[in-house]
This record gives C-alpha cells, structure tokens and sequence, in this order.
C-alpha cells in the first residue's frame, strides 16, 4: 500500500516540475530565453482597477469642465460629438501617451510593481502601446473585461488579447533579489574540463541548470537527485565526453565549463572593441592635427 503524500511532497514535486518546465520562457528570435517573470492574473486585474478608476475620474471631470464652458444653445449633437470624443480620448490617447513616457508604467502599474514590455525584453513604443489601448476599449471597456479575462485565462501566460496584438507582456518587477549560488569546478572533474567540450550545449538548456542550481538546496535529498539525472540526460547530448560520474557532479562540471566559456568570449570581444577604437581614434601618417 503506498504512502499517502503529504503538502511538503506535493509542493516538492511542483518545484522539481518547475526546474524542467520551459513552455513558459520568453524566447527572441536568436533562441534566447529571456530572464522575465510575466505578472500574475491577479496583479493585473488590480492595476487595470486602478487605472480605470483613474481615468473615469479624469473623463468626468473633462465632461464638467467642457460643460461649464460649453455656450448654451448650441446643438445637442455637438455635445454629443465632443463627449464621444472626450470619451475616446481619454480611453486610447491618454494611456498610450501614459505608456510611451513612463516605457511602459501606468498609475496602476506604479502601485503594484508591474511594467509592460515587448516580448524580446525591450521598451516599448507609441505603436505597441496604441494598439493595447485600442484593442482595450474593445476588450476591456465595452465588454467589461470579460474578453481579457478569457484570453489571459486560456492562454499560457496571462496575456490579453491586446498584447497578443502588440506583441507585449506585462512583467512583474518586484520581485525578491535571490543570489545565484556559486558553483565551483569538482576535484575529479578536472582532468575532464581540460578536454571536454560544451560548447553545442542550447541556452534554454543551460537556463534550466541554473534554474536547478538556484533551487536544489530547498529540495528533498531523493527528489533532488531525480530532477539531476532527468537534467544530466538532457544535458549529455550536448557534451562530449561524459564522465562517469553522479548527475549532480556532471552538472555542476558543464556549469563551471560554459561560465569560463561565456568570461572567455566577453573578455575576447572587449579586446576587439578596444583595438577597434584605437584604430578608428589614430590619425594617419602624416595627417596634420
């Protein structure tokens, strides 16, 4: 008879999903995965409550003040024109111009932490924030948001329909600062790293080391070690040779290898940067000052 699973195993189990769940990352178009945590449901909703709130306020007291300054007798379809227009003004113009300046950040978005970026990790532009608060007074006013709710709810991350459009997502910036733990060359891997090679090794697979390194000391001892041998299998493929040693202690080995690789390579275009803006600042021979 098996053994019933307790909170702490199941949470467990979770976090060694997650240590090999890449459906979710943010990848450009060089293959890249990006380093970005996409904003929960629930920090979007109450960023688009505020913000809501805060341009009916700004609506209405358009609408006052243009009607206290609106001549009388005047036909009723002006007045109803110029409110249509306030209306659409306030609605689109105001938080694209609101996103554009602040790259991204709204009232809303200021209060909870949040931020609207491109789907690469940029900033975005007048052209990505017009089409969401275009796409929004469809979605999100005249059918009370129930058509975001739906499209951020099947989607696999909660994006709205006008970031879809735009090619946005909206990343969450306050997030706890977590230092990455330092992984040191193993004593018996060192006649291996002199003459292994890892250098076909994919970005979104040495993501998924980090990510295990950064989280393994949290796990229990037997769900660690399944997660470093499904991680080590993947891994093996892509380098050459593999040592017969544990998962882990492999891992640990390409980690070091691919850091000294990716110092080396920096370190190598620093250099040829430098020669370049020597060359381009010398004066030719002979050439007066």
């Amino acid at each position: 008879m098996s053994k019933p699973r307790t909170p702490r195993d199941l949470a467990d189990a979770r976090f060694s999903l997650a240590l090999d769940e890449t459906a979710d990352e943010l990848v450009v178009g060089e293959a890249v995965a990006l380093d970005v945590q996409p904003a929960g449901l629930v920090l979007r909703l109450a960023s688009a409550l505020l913000d809501g709130v805060c341009l009916l306020v700004l609506y209405l007291l358009l609408v006052f003040g243009v009607s206290r300054l609106w001549p009388s007798g005047v036909d009723d379809a002006w007045g109803a024109a110029l409110s249509i227009t306030l209306f659409v003004a306030v609605l689109v113009l105001v938080p694209a111009a609101v996103e554009t300046v602040t790259r991204g950040r709204s009232v809303g978005r200021y209060a909870v932490g949040t931020r609207v970026v491109r789907v690469d990790g940029g900033a975005i532009g007048f052209r990505h924030a017009f089409t969401r608060a275009l796409v929004g007074l469809f979605e999100l006013w005249m059918t009370f948001g129930s058509v975001a709710l739906l499209v951020a709810l099947f989607g696999s991350r909660p994006r709205r329909l006008g970031d879809l459009l735009a090619g946005t997502v909206v990343q969450h910036e306050r997030l706890p600062k977590q230092r990455d733990p330092q992984v040191v060359l193993p004593p018996e891997l060192a006649a291996w790293a002199t003459v292994a090679d890892v250098s076909a090794l994919p970005q979104r697979l040495e993501n998924r080391l980090g990510a295990f390194f950064r989280g393994a000391a949290v796990m229990r001892p037997e769900l660690r070690e399944s997660a470093a041998r499904a991680l080590a299998a993947d891994v093996a493929a892509f380098a050459h040779p593999v040592p017969p040693v544990p998962a882990e202690v492999f891992l640990a080995g390409v980690v070091v290898l691919r850091r000294g690789r990716d110092v080396q390579a920096l370190r190598s275009r620093v250099a040829v940067l430098t020669a370049a803006g020597a060359s381009a600042s010398a004066r030719p021979p002979g050439f007066p000052r």
